[in-house]
């Protein structure tokens, strides 16, 4: 199957149709949420809700819901799924604040700042657990393969970084296996559930475990562009948290191989953490200006998002699959 070119609509694209497609389901998904995070340990709601109310696209559950809404599902089994990919995703963010550091999450204090890494680590933990027992719940060994399959990828998504922090020589390569794995997994993941709860065909399952995949990865790729072309204020979290943590992401990647042995040396120096001040980010950020690196990042992302919208081709044309199409340009145009 050969990928249709689809160009970005004149008006900046929006997730408006997307939130106006599963409003309803998000409700009933918030519910299941809100009740599953609750303990008779009163830290663990707080924690978790510090995260879980602190924002964020929902994009994750509302690819179950909108996937369920593509191929004509009347069911309900579908919104415990999407609360279990919720709680996965809120785990790792958990988790991942710890490894990082970091100190800001969705524009405030990151929950591990607030409420110390051990209890951050451990409410991870928690909702990791009620994410299984929805899956449990739900019955179909089917889908708590799926997930419990993306859990793993996911972590192993995560030690591949880690293992890749600071290794200047990191390769384009490695960089989108491991966003595919830390990344996209969830995103497949979310979208094929819908199909295997409605019952659909092989081809219409792959489809949409194709579009999630390719989302993620396009997703993704923006957010690592948005570490070097946004404010915190926008992004809620700190801009340049990537190049002071020694992340190797494709603006770096193609920065790099595309210096002078000056540039290169800086590079060097900066991964592995001799230059990180402002001034050494200022001087990161008009490299990876002057190498165009963002611009061809976005490109990358707009090629996998293409690839997500011509996944659900096979799909009759309708409100769910224009709200998809959308949701994958806005993820590609997004300075969020």
């Amino acid at each position: 199957m050969t990928a249709d070119v689809v160009p970005l609509p004149r008006k900046r694209p929006t997730l408006d149709p997307m939130l106006s497609l599963t409003a309803s389901g998000m409700n009933a998904v918030n519910t299941v949420i809100l009740e599953r995070m609750q303990s008779e340990i009163p830290l663990i709601p707080r924690l978790a809700g510090h995260l879980i109310s602190g924002g964020g696209k929902r994009l994750r559950p509302m690819l179950t819901l909108a996937g369920a809404e593509l191929v004509g599902y009347n069911g309900t089994r579908h919104h415990k799924l999407a609360a279990a990919v919720e709680f996965i995703h809120t785990a790792t963010l958990l988790h991942d604040d710890v490894v990082d550091g970091s100190e800001l999450r969705r524009g405030k204090a990151a929950a591990n700042i607030v409420f110390g890494n051990p209890a951050t680590v451990l409410v991870g933990d928690f909702l990791f657990s009620r994410a299984f027992e929805l899956m449990t719940e739900d019955g179909s060994l089917r889908v708590l393969k799926i997930l419990s399959h993306a859990s793993a990828v996911i972590a192993e998504g995560e030690v591949s970084q880690l293992t890749a922090q600071r290794q200047i020589e990191t390769s384009e390569e490695r960089y989108l296996h491991i966003i595919g794995a830390k990344t996209a997994a969830l995103f497949a993941a979310a979208s094929q559930i819908a199909a295997v709860v409605a019952e659909c065909s092989e081809e219409q399952e792959r489809a949409l475990e194709d579009y999630g995949r390719n989302l993620g990865v396009a997703f993704q790729l923006v957010d690592d562009a948005i570490d070097y072309d946004s404010d915190a204020a926008q992004m809620g979290k700190d801009r340049g948290d990537d190049f002071r943590e020694g992340k190797m992401t494709l603006p770096v990647i193609l920065a790099h191989a595309r210096g002078d042995e000056a540039e290169r040396k800086f590079w060097k120096d900066a991964i592995l953490g001799h230059k990180s001040g402002d001034e050494d980010f200022a001087r990161a950020v008009s490299l990876i200006e002057k190498h165009d690196a963002l611009e061809d990042t976005r490109e990358r992302a707009r090629h996998f998002a293409h690839r997500a919208i011509d996944a659900i081709s096979i799909f009759p044309d309708g409100k769910a699959r224009a709200a998809m199409t959308e949701a994958a340009q806005f993820a590609v145009a997004r300075g969020y």
